[in-house]
């Protein structure tokens, strides 16, 4: 689905223009970053959560070469989808 979609669905969905849909959509990204980006999670009521997450630095491999590396430490925004979504996307397991 293209943003242009989305806006499309949201507008119809809200009764409201596309312009507004997609003030809230940015508005919506915005806060998100801003929130993770200082370390808090953002809940997104049924579908999951977003947050950063800090990898600590560790040994790999070089695969061409079997030669071990430093992987240094890092940040990255991690998203856990929501049971409820899940089980609504591939269904529930028995």
């Amino acid at each position: 689905m293209t943003k242009s979609e989305l806006l499309e669905k949201l507008a119809t969905g809200a009764d409201i223009t596309k312009k507004q849909a997609d003030q809230v959509l940015t508005a919506l990204i915005d806060t998100c970053q801003k929130s993770v980006k200082k370390g808090e999670p953002v809940k997104i009521p049924g579908m999951g959560i977003l947050r950063l997450r800090k990898m600590k630095a560790r040994m790999g491999r070089n695969p061409q070469t079997g030669e071990a590396i430093k992987i240094p430490a890092r940040k990255k925004v991690g998203f856990t989808v929501s049971k409820n979504f899940k089980d609504s996307v591939l269904g529930v397991k028995k």
